[in-house]
């Protein structure tokens, strides 16, 4: 098993305009464990961080500043190699995300291959027939010699799922996994990344936009508003008992079948008034500064 620890991460983008040079922040001291057998789910608007914070742990960017620690369950430090087989990122497009002049066994006996899984093109071959089933798509001798465009997006997103899990993951970042599914296949994928995160007691980071599966996926919310957390605790603490005033707003844009006057009825709100210096723990039911760490399901402080 494998823990993360993220701790006061910080990431700065650079800007120029003509000779003017400015700095963005997009992640602002943010701090969180990531669980083995827990979901912790990252909810914001597009440009909040969201997906900053997912490629800084999976390292296709660096931070500013702060620390990502993660260890086995033993203690022992993960590093170089065993840390990119260790931390896999299921991407938010599948059409864009697999190679379409590559068969689909292509796709997953290639991280079997790199990470030295298997030794024989038998034992990898069986290997990634294993994996196709793993997530459902059988019968897995017809769907392995197919090309992705001869897969439905469900399906796509369902070997990708494969693909991350290949080398033996232990944390999986899901940056928005079925934002670009139909909606009648959706709980499905969420289902079986549930599923799996119980047979293998994966960490998992869900990042998402949408509050209702998060909600039914995750076991903790952060709220990410400006590249601050502004609201953090149990799900259903959250989503029931919002008390930031951006959570408020996130709540009150989610579709509901028994408020009609939402057709037509705008919420409107100051943006600029939504203060994000500080943060609602609903774990210790008090406010704290954005950026001060939390105390995480397992008792010890976020970083």
């Amino acid at each position: 098993m494998t823990l993360v620890h993220v701790t006061d991460l910080v990431k700065d983008y650079g800007l120029r305009t003509g000779l003017r040079r400015t700095r963005l922040r997009a992640v602002d001291h943010v701090s969180f464990d990531l669980i083995p057998g827990r979901t912790v789910a990252l909810v914001g608007e597009s440009g909040s961080g969201k997906s900053t914070i997912a490629k800084i742990l999976t390292r296709m960017e660096k931070p500013t500043s702060g620390r990502v620690d993660v260890r086995l369950d033993d203690g022992t430090p993960v590093h170089g190699s065993l840390y990119q087989r260790q931390v896999q990122m299921v991407f938010q497009d599948p059409f864009a995300s697999l190679n379409p002049f590559h068969s689909i066994e292509h796709h997953i006996a290639r991280p079997l291959r790199i990470h030295q899984r298997t030794r024989t093109a038998a034992e990898t071959h069986a290997r990634v027939l294993e994996m196709l089933e793993r997530v459902n798509l059988t019968p897995a001798e017809t769907i392995a010699p197919r090309r992705p465009h001869e897969l439905s997006g469900g399906q796509r997103q369902r070997v990708a799922i494969a693909r991350a899990l290949a080398p033996g993951a232990q944390v999986l970042i899901a940056d928005e996994p079925v934002s670009m599914l139909d909606v009648s296949i959706r709980l499905g994928v969420l289902n079986l990344m549930g599923r799996l995160q119980r047979e293998d007691r994966l960490a998992v980071l869900y990042i998402t936009h949408d509050l209702a599966t998060a909600r039914h996926f995750s076991d903790e919310i952060l709220v990410l508003y400006r590249g601050r957390i502004v609201e953090r605790g149990p799900s259903d603490a959250v989503i029931l008992d919002p008390h930031h005033d951006y959570t408020k707003l996130l709540a009150s844009s989610a579709p509901d079948p028994e408020r009609l006057d939402r057709i037509t009825a705008a919420v409107t709100v100051d943006r600029d008034a939504i203060d994000n210096s500080v943060c609602y723990d609903h774990r210790t039911s008090r406010w704290v500064e954005a950026g001060v760490p939390s105390v995480t399901a397992a008792g010890m402080p976020a970083g």
